[in-house]
């Protein structure tokens, strides 16, 4: 009796070769970075967040001016409220170093809208670019070039002392320095 096999397309064996060559480079568990940031604008800390643990907390941040507000925008010097991504880092800036957020989110361009104070060829861009993959507009009524940073050359007791951004979440030089290793592009920034 003879043992009949299937035989395989080229299209599905060239995909099983890709698939297992990624799961050999790639481990299954392990490989993904669970690290997020958790920033509470009353307490005014900065948590590495791992999974549902902490992992690092740096203290005396500032935020906006004004406060942290859902409905931020541009120019209130406010810190925005809401779910983020870094979607920059920038190395060398006046600030000494600069993780930017993803922003407006889609739930900022959405409210914004629906209140009126957004047009809607804006609106349909921020969404574009997020359909996209692409940083929304930084030049809207709803402000942009918002994250995280050092104070450069500016004066630590002044940052230890006041909020005084123009909506950014600010730290030390030093602290943002510690930073670095937990912060990459797509990291998820949870401001509260």
């Amino acid at each position: 009796m003879r043992i009949i096999r299937p035989v395989l397309s080229s299209l599905v064996s060239s995909v099983y070769v890709v698939a297992m060559s990624i799961l050999l480079v790639c481990p299954v568990s392990g490989g993904q970075n669970t690290s997020w940031i958790l920033i509470d604008t009353k307490a005014l800390t900065l948590k590495v967040m791992q999974g549902d643990k902490e992992a690092v907390t740096f203290t005396d941040i500032a935020i906006g001016r004004y406060g942290a507000d859902t409905d931020r925008r541009r120019g209130d010097n406010t810190t925005p409220l809401g779910h983020f991504t870094i979607a920059w880092i920038t190395e060398d800036t006046s600030f000494h170093r600069f993780f930017g957020f993803r922003y407006p989110s889609q739930e900022y361009a959405e409210r914004a809208f629906l209140a009126g104070y957004l047009d809607k060829k804006t609106w349909n861009v921020i969404r574009r670019a997020f359909a996209s993959g692409r940083l929304p507009p930084q030049d809207t009524i709803l402000g942009g070039n918002l994250g995280i940073h050092g104070i450069g050359k500016g004066d630590i007791h002044v940052h230890r002392q006041y909020n005084w951004t123009n909506g950014c979440v600010a730290l030390t030089n030093e602290q943002i320095d510690r930073l670095t290793k937990w912060i990459s592009i797509g990291t998820s920034v949870e401001i509260r």
